[in-house]
């Protein structure tokens, strides 16, 4: 359980729309990820990649270091994740901002905190359809907090939507699902900040 220590010790949210990848929409200024990939098919295989997921399973296996404060994903805790190989892994500290543990969706959301390399947050969710198909779906806001993620430019999406094709691979293996293609929207394009006093003109997507 996330203690109050811990949460000290965990800094304040870098952004200001905190829970947003809950309730949506996704909020503008940001590059935006939707990542979708059907997993398996079942009661079995839902439950395993939603324990996988919220019990970091699914990052530590497709090689990512994390450190929580807490087994299960639950509002408030701190996560620590790094991401590369020997010296060049990155640090970069969350906290949970919501999780969700219904009979057919589960999973989690946390968000960027001080000293982050990044401003946002990213969910994480399995899903189980009437047709009993099981889906995985990421989703994220973010922008450069760090003058490397700027420098770095447009490998930074490039990198975040290769992770998460990967997160897909380790839920499908955990699920014994064969692979399949994946219904992906990139994340290279960044939602411009809305001027004020100006109506947004989003288009709705299938």
């Amino acid at each position: 359980m996330s203690t109050p220590e811990a949460t000290r010790a965990g800094g304040s949210f870098n952004y200001p729309e905190v829970g947003a990848t809950r309730l949506g929409p996704l909020p503008d200024g940001y590059r935006h990820l939707h990542y979708r990939t059907r997993i398996g098919r079942g009661r079995a295989a839902f439950d395993a990649a939603g324990t996988a997921v919220t019990t970091w399973r699914m990052h530590r296996l497709s090689g990512t270091r994390v450190r929580a404060a807490s087994a299960w994903a639950q509002p408030g805790t701190v996560v620590e994740v790094a991401i590369g190989v020997g010296p060049l892994r990155i640090p970069a500290r969350c906290r949970v901002v919501w999780a969700r543990y219904d009979r057919d969706r589960t999973g989690f959301g946390y968000g960027a905190v001080t000293g982050h390399p990044l401003h946002g947050e990213e969910s994480f969710v399995v899903d189980m359809r009437e047709d009993g198909s099981v889906w995985f779906t990421v989703m994220a806001f973010s922008r450069p907090n760090r003058w490397y993620t700027r420098a770095a430019g447009p490998l930074v999406p490039l990198i975040q939507h290769a992770y998460t094709r990967r997160l897909g691979r380790t839920l499908r293996r955990l699920t014994g699902s064969p692979f399949r293609p994946s219904a992906s929207f990139p994340a290279s394009r960044r939602r411009p900040a809305r001027p004020a006093g100006r109506r947004s003109s989003r288009r709705r997507t299938a």
